[in-house]
C-alpha cells in the first residue's frame, strides 16, 4: 500500500471540498470535515478519511440530506432535544450543543438527544468535548442493528459504544472512555474487508451462527457483544437510551451506515452532562486519585492515553494516507 504524508488542515480542507461538491451545503460539509479531521489526528482510521467517500455516496442516493436543518427545542429545563432532518448527526449535534451546555451549568444535570439522526463518528470526541466545558459527560449513541442476542443468531441491536469524558479541572479531560458493546467497532471489520484482512477469532458469527475471521462472511452474520450476555446487556442499555428515549428507529429497522440501500438511518444519540460541583465538592480530588492508583501500577494505560499519544505524533508528523484513498476523495471534488 502506497501511502502519502498530508498535514490536519490538509485533511479538513479535502473533506470540505469533497462533501460541499457532493452537495452539502458549507455548514454541515464543515462539521464533518471537522470530526473526519479529529478521527485522523488521535489515529481512528475507520472513522476518518476511510468514510468520506461513503458521505459523498450517501449525499447524492438521498440517505443523507446534506443540506438539512436541524431543528432544536427545549421542552423542559434540562432537556434539549434535536431534530436531525434527516441530515448528518454532527451539525445537528452542534445546533443543540450551547443549549444543553448552559442547562447542564444551570441546572446542575442536563440531556440533549437526537433523533433522525445519522453516523456521529467518534463518541470519544463528543465526551471529550463535554470534559473540556468542566462537566462530566455521557454520551451514547446506536447503530443498525449488527449483535444478535446470545443463543441467538439474527441481529437486534447495534454495536451501540458509549462514552464517558470526565474533566480534569483545568479545561481538559482526566480520561476519555469510549468502547462499543461488540467485541470491536463493525468499522473495524468494514476495513479490514476494505483492505483484504481477516478478522481476529471471537469478533464476530457468521449467518450460520458459525464463528468467522472472513470480514466479508461476518458483515452477513453477526458482531459478539464483549463480554457474552453482559456486553449484549450493555448494548440495550444504550439502545434505550439512544434509540427509545430520543424518539429514534430501533436498531433492528436502522437502514446500515453503508451501501446505498433503505433510505435515511434515522438512528438517534443521547448525550448527558453533569456539573459536578452541584453533587460533590471533592469530585476532582477523587479523580486525580483514581487516576494515580492506576497510571501508577506502571505498564498500565489509563483510558484515551492511547489517542492522546497518536494526537501528538500526528500533530508533529502529519497523517499518513493511503494514496489511493486520497485520489478517490480528491476525484470527489471535481
Amino acid at each position: 500500500m502506497t501511502e502519502r504524508t498530508i498535514t490536519l488542515d490538509s485533511v479538513e480542507r479535502l473533506c470540505l471540498r469533497a462533501l460541499t461538491a457532493a452537495g452539502a451545503s458549507e455548514d454541515n460539509a464543515a462539521a464533518l470535515a471537522h470530526s473526519t479531521m479529529l478521527a485522523e489526528r488521535d489515529g481512528i482510521r475507520s472513522h476518518g478519511l476511510l468514510y468520506v467517500p461513503i458521505y459523498a455516496e450517501h449525499i447524492r442516493c438521498g440517505k443523507v440530506d446534506g443540506k438539512a436543518r436541524p431543528v432544536v427545542s427545549q421542552p423542559r429545563a434540562g432537556a434539549v432535544i434535536v431534530d436531525a432532518a434527516t441530515g448528518f448527526a454532527h451539525p445537528a449535534i452542534d445546533a443543540g450543543w450551547d443549549r444543553f451546555i448552559a442547562a447542564a451549568r444551570r441546572n446542575g444535570i442536563a440531556a440533549m438527544t437526537v433523533f433522525n439522526s445519522y453516523n456521529c463518528g467518534v463518541l470519544g470526541h463528543h465526551a471529550e468535548r463535554i470534559a473540556e466545558a468542566g462537566l462530566l459527560g455521557l454520551c451514547t449513541t446506536h447503530a443498525p442493528a449488527s449483535i444478535a442476542p446470545p443463543g441467538g443468531r439474527l441481529p437486534v441491536i447495534g454495536t451501540n459504544p458509549f462514552a464517558l469524558g470526565v474533566p480534569d479541572g483545568a479545561g481538559g479531560a482526566a480520561l476519555v472512555l469510549d468502547q462499543s458493546a461488540s467485541v470491536v467497532a463493525k468499522s473495524e471489520i468494514l476495513l479490514r474487508s476494505r483492505e483484504g484482512r481477516t478478522i481476529e477469532p471471537g469478533w464476530a458469527i457468521d449467518e450460520h451462527g458459525v464463528g468467522t475471521v472472513d470480514p466479508a462472511e461476518a458483515l452477513k452474520g453477526s458482531m459478539l457483544p464483549a463480554g457474552g450476555h453482559k456486553g449484549f446487556g450493555v448494548g440495550l442499555l444504550i439502545e434505550i437510551l439512544a434509540s427509545c428515549l430520543a424518539g429514534a428507529v430501533l436498531s433492528k429497522d436502522a437502514s446500515p451506515f453503508s451501501g446505498t440501500a433503505g433510505g435515511p438511518p434515522r438512528t438517534g444519540q443521547c448525550f448527558i452532562a453533569f456539573d459536578t460541583a452541584a453533587f460533590s465538592s471533592s469530585f476532582s480530588h477523587q479523580v486525580a486519585g483514581l487516576v494515580d492508583a492506576i497510571v501508577g501500577q506502571g505498564g498500565v494505560r489509563i483510558p484515551g492515553s492511547g489517542r492522546k499519544a497518536a494526537r501528538h505524533r500526528t500533530e508533529r508528523e502529519g497523517v499518513r494516507v493511503d494514496a489511493d484513498l486520497a485520489d478517490r476523495i480528491e476525484a470527489l471534488c471535481r
